[in-house]
């Protein structure tokens, strides 16, 4: 059996930053698993824009924030381990994993959970109807198409308007399809505003609020799903049922903390969220087992687990060297604004204050707190531009995700993603920031290496 001062179960965001943080704090060796092939967890998948600009001051795409990630975990000597499906945990912290290689185990001095989220299915809200295929949750479909390159339809409904239902509305334009709506129970959408303009506005995609999908219809295919409006309990209103012919329906109706392995372990968690309950340390009811980020609590935004995954991996090192833990910081959420756009008003996107800026009829520029933020809302309103993010075939079926060197005119997304699809790149890995593609839409904007 081999012993480690500190094991980090799960290679997201959190289980990087909990590892670098333990060896930061002292702890002499910690091994980081993972059950993928690649750390960085769901940020793999994730090659839209909007990561990092708490952490890193810079706006990233997933698979960048998980480079980044991964390097400073290396950097800071934790071993990392992919392929490594943690099958047991007990009470005295020693972790079994199976590899390719065998079974092992570890013992370990104390123990970081960090093993994420899931998201709910179709079964978890009860939608009637036909079992056919073609029903995705929005994580399961943003996998097949960011990195296997399989498209899982052609004509789309989505339900759920959190910001990854919208980002997956605007994928799936990108990449040729029609979505033909975005269905949510609740009055409001559940993501940023920013994602609501551009991920549906930006492509006419109608956004149905106070609605939700009660039949499902189709024999081995979908075929079309039913719509009906909701009254303010929630329930479906007779005789507002209509019909749309789709091959596709994607789920984005939340997400449940992942904790089969803590709970191996007789770690408690919140019955209501099953999320895993913990003091101000971030130590959970076994001494020793500590928790952060997604399977403590869903979270924001990747910047914030990474906050707390070092604070967890800090005082899981200081657990084993018998010092004082810390407090834990603030639980933190985003200050950009949710909901629908407000007609006339623009979120900035530049830096995590997120200021919403209106431009009044004077031409002085409102609720700004620097001069980018003004400088934004002019373009908007003059002419949008929008970053293309995207991914590239390779010449061995392999996908590599890229992104404009700077953002294009909002009209131009579409005809550019649909040129970027019809070029295959050579074999191999370019390093993140290269140039794949020099101009290749004659604009003066060329395509970078994004992961």
């Amino acid at each position: 059996m081999e012993r480690y001062d500190v094991v980090v179960i799960g290679g997201g965001p959190g289980g990087l930053a909990a590892a670098k943080g333990a060896r930061e704090a002292g702890a002499q060796r910690v091994l980081l698993l993972e059950r993928e092939r690649q750390m960085g967890g769901i940020l793999n998948q994730c090659i839209h824009d909007g990561f990092g600009l708490h952490r890193y001051k810079a706006m990233l795409t997933g698979p960048e924030y998980a480079l980044l990630a991964r390097t400073e975990a290396q950097e800071a000597g934790v071993r990392l381990r992919t392929g490594a499906m943690v099958t047991g945990l007990s009470r005295s912290r020693i972790v079994t994993a199976v590899t390719r290689g065998g079974v092992h185990s570890y013992m370990a001095g104390a123990v970081v959970l960090a093993t994420g989220c899931r998201e709910r299915t179709r079964g978890a809200i009860a939608i009637p109807g036909s079992r056919p295929a073609g029903i995705y949750t929005a994580g399961t479909a943003q996998n097949l198409i960011n990195t296997k390159n399989l498209m899982v339809g052609k004509r789309v409904v989505v339900l759920g308007s959190g910001d990854i239902g919208l980002i997956m509305a605007r994928r799936l334009t990108l990449e040729g399809a029609q979505v033909l709506a975005v269905a949510e129970a609740k009055d409001t959408p559940g993501g940023l505003e920013r994602n609501v303009s551009q991920c549906l506005y930006d492509f006419g995609i109608p956004l149905y609020l106070n609605c939700t999908v009660t039949n499902i219809f189709g024999t081995g295919r979908l075929s079309g799903v039913e719509l009906s409006d909701l009254d303010k309990e929630g329930v479906p209103i007779p005789g507002t049922q209509r019909h749309l012919d789709c091959d596709t329906l994607l789920l984005s109706v939340g997400l449940i903390p992942e904790n089969e392995v803590g709970a191996m372990a007789g770690v408690a968690l919140d019955p209501v969220s099953n999320g895993t309950l913990t003091d101000v340390y971030l130590q959970t009811t076994i001494p020793g087992i500590f928790s952060c980020g997604n399977c403590r609590k869903v979270m924001d935004l990747a910047d914030f687990v990474t906050t707390q995954g070092l604070a967890a991996g800090r005082n899981a090192a200081r657990f084993v060297q018998k010092q004082d833990l810390k407090l834990m910081p603030r639980d933190s959420g985003t200050t950009l604004a949710k909901g629908l756009p407000q007609p006339g008003v623009v979120t900035c996107v530049l830096c995590p204050r997120g200021c919403r800026v209106r431009l009044r009829p004077d031409g002085m520029a409102k609720g700004n707190n620097c001069d980018k933020g003004e400088a934004y809302a002019r373009q908007e309103a003059r002419a949008p531009l929008r970053l293309l993010t995207t991914t590239m075939k390779r010449r061995d079926g392999t996908l590599l995700p890229v992104k404009s060197s700077r953002p294009l005119p909002r009209e131009r997304l579409l005809p550019c993603a649909a040129r970027l699809r019809e070029i295959t790149l050579p074999e191999g890995n370019v390093p993140c920031g290269r140039i794949v593609l020099d101009d290749p839409f004659g604009m003066g904007v060329d395509i970078l290496a994004a992961q």
